[in-house]
């Protein structure tokens, strides 16, 4: 079975013109040739044009591909797996420029205004701005939203390690009262909850025994705010979920 160049460009993707070209160059000569001269595409053909794409994909110049594809004793398993190698690599590559995009325009959006070396000092490789969306969409029309990000962004770099120090003791202190076997309706757990709401309300927005329940819940169902309280001890988030529901209860 043998395919024109028009089908060809259509199954690749590619143009008619870049087909020729690779032709002239001899890059990849067409397998077959009908009566009247028309270039016929063979399934080896089609096997080397995918090999060229994929090495494109990776930057080679043409040239350089042709060395590659010409190389005696390298099959097209060979071929595939550095491919698969490389375009792995750069895969990962782009991963970490996409990311590093995103994150700088949902900083953008949240308000944070610290340099590169701030933010990486302060938070580490947690990243605020990832649940900004999560945020968004449960509250992003209310009051207490557009009250954070103004507030947010007026912080300094002193203000966020204030903010971070006093977050850290909290949530130490609710670790230890978990270990400890401190029921979550006790008063213990349940004041180390209202500091946890008092500090979203000194620091963000005015958290509401409502809203409070609805984070709590959240930090249990949402699987990135559960991983990030069970890394400090498992079963960190349903603890807290029941302080902070005990707590609401009785204010």
């Amino acid at each position: 079975m043998s395919f024109s160049i028009g089908q060809v460009a259509q199954l690749a993707g590619i143009t008619v013109r870049t087909l020729h070209h690779y032709d002239d160059i001899g890059l990849l000569t067409p397998g077959e040739r009908t009566h009247a001269g028309y270039r016929r595409y063979t399934d080896d053909d089609l096997i080397r044009l995918q090999q060229i794409l994929l090495y494109r994909e990776l930057d080679f110049p043409l040239e350089d591909i042709a060395v590659i594809l010409d190389q005696p004793h390298t099959d097209e398993l060979a071929h595939l797996r550095r491919q698969h190698e490389l375009l792995t690599r750069k895969k990962a590559r782009l991963h970490d420029v996409i990311t590093a995009i995103e994150r700088a325009m949902q900083a953008r959006t949240l308000g944070i205004t610290l340099t590169p070396a701030e933010r990486f000092e302060i938070f580490g490789t947690f990243h605020p701005e990832d649940h900004d969306a999560e945020v968004e969409r449960r509250w992003g029309t209310t009051e207490q939203y557009a009250q954070s990000r103004r507030r947010v962004a007026t912080y300094t770099k002193a203000d966020w390690l204030q903010l971070k120090a006093e977050a850290q003791t909290i949530t130490e202190g609710l670790t230890a009262a978990y270990k400890a076997g401190q029921p979550p309706d006790g008063e213990h757990a349940m004041n180390l909850a209202e500091r946890h709401r008092g500090h979203i309300t000194r620091w963000f927005y005015d958290c509401t025994p409502h809203i409070h329940r609805c984070l709590g819940d959240m930090y249990v169902d949402d699987p990135r705010f559960k991983a990030t309280y069970d890394a400090l001890t498992p079963g960190l988030a349903e603890y807290l979920r029941q302080a902070i529901h005990a707590n609401a209860r009785r204010t």
